[in-house]
């Protein structure tokens, strides 16, 4: 078994997006398929800027879990712990991108063969083996998978890998809006690190996203790092001994998909070669500068595993923006 620094845990499922934006699904005349999925794309981020990584989770055992699989082999990540579900079908999501870049969305997957992962089927020596275990919440919705991604956290959190959650909300996958934040917090205080959008902050908490109080009711005893995303802006950092912020880069956004993935991705290939970064805010300020590089590179192009940049795309605009 190749060793792998990062192990990403959780959905992969193909993306149709429109080939115009700012139409509606039923005004657009065509899609184009990209690979999606977060944790997927966050594995695809990591490898893009030179590190290792490994992807586990199940597609169906037809063309589009073929394709997807065999995307994420070509850009380097290890796909041994990939099972595939002869019943179900890999699961789809149309997109729809609004005028400024920002997106909808509509699945489907009723199960899909994400949803239908088994505790049995986890590759665990891989996952123990890594630095980092990565993972969304989206793995949460429905059993058997909720049980898998409970055990996998487990034998990470046993085997002294860092857990890192992004919990990636996207509120029509859950029956309520109340279901998604009592599945969502229901792991909150496993993570070692978590990363969330402001608007998750605003929907997770009722509150205002913009107000470090409202941001504090998130920490936990035993966090070591929460960050919080805000779009263009850059990002804010909150550990037991500092906090600030970082400022983002300013460009032309076409198509936000990814842009967190590409960011979340950055920030554990900085933390697997690294781990220092944790404990000394310079370092942990220059990591989330090229995160926030990554992040905005990803918007200027469709599709998130297209888009998402290599070290020496994410160095140069550190370099322009400085």
């Amino acid at each position: 078994m190749a060793k792998v620094s990062i192990v990403s845990f959780g959905e992969m499922l193909i993306d149709f997006v429109p080939d115009e934006a700012g139409v509606s699904l039923a005004e657009s005349r065509g899609f184009v398929k990209a690979p999606g999925g977060a944790p997927a794309n966050v594995a695809c981020a990591i490898t893009k800027l030179g590190g290792t990584s490994a992807f586990i989770g199940k597609v169906g055992d037809d063309e589009f879990g073929k394709m997807l699989v065999d995307i994420i082999k070509k850009n380097g990540v290890n796909t041994e712990g990939v099972c595939f579900d002869k019943e179900a079908r890999t699961a789809l999501a149309f997109v729809t991108l609004k005028k400024n870049g920002e997106r909808e969305f509509m699945f489907y997957r009723n199960p899909s063969a994400d949803m239908l992962l088994q505790t049995s089927e986890l590759n665990l020596d891989l996952i123990k083996q890594a630095k980092v275990f990565h993972y969304g919440s989206i793995s949460l919705i429905t059993e058997p998978c909720r049980s898998a991604h409970i055990a996998a956290m487990k034998a990470a959190k046993e085997a002294g890998v860092t857990l890192s959650y992004d919990p990636n909300v996207r509120l029509p996958l859950w029956s309520s809006p109340e279901a998604a934040r009592e599945g969502i917090k229901s792991i909150w205080n496993q993570a070692d690190i978590i990363k969330v959008s402001d608007d998750e902050v605003e929907f997770l908490t009722q509150g205002d996203a913009t107000k470090e109080e409202v941001i504090k009711t998130l920490w936990f005893d035993g966090l070591k790092l929460l960050l919080v995303t805000d779009g263009e802006k850059g990002c804010r950092y909150f550990t037991k001994d500092f906090k600030g912020s970082v400022k983002g880069f300013s460009v032309k956004a076409i198509d936000t998909t990814g842009a967190g993935d590409a960011f979340v991705g950055s920030f554990l290939y900085s933390l697997a070669k690294d781990p220092s970064i944790l404990q000394d805010e310079n370092k942990l300020k220059e990591a989330l500068t090229l995160s926030n590089a990554c992040g905005a590179i990803c918007t200027t192009q469709k599709g998130a595993i297209p888009a998402l940049p290599s070290l020496s795309q994410a160095q140069d605009l550190v370099k322009q923006g400085n």
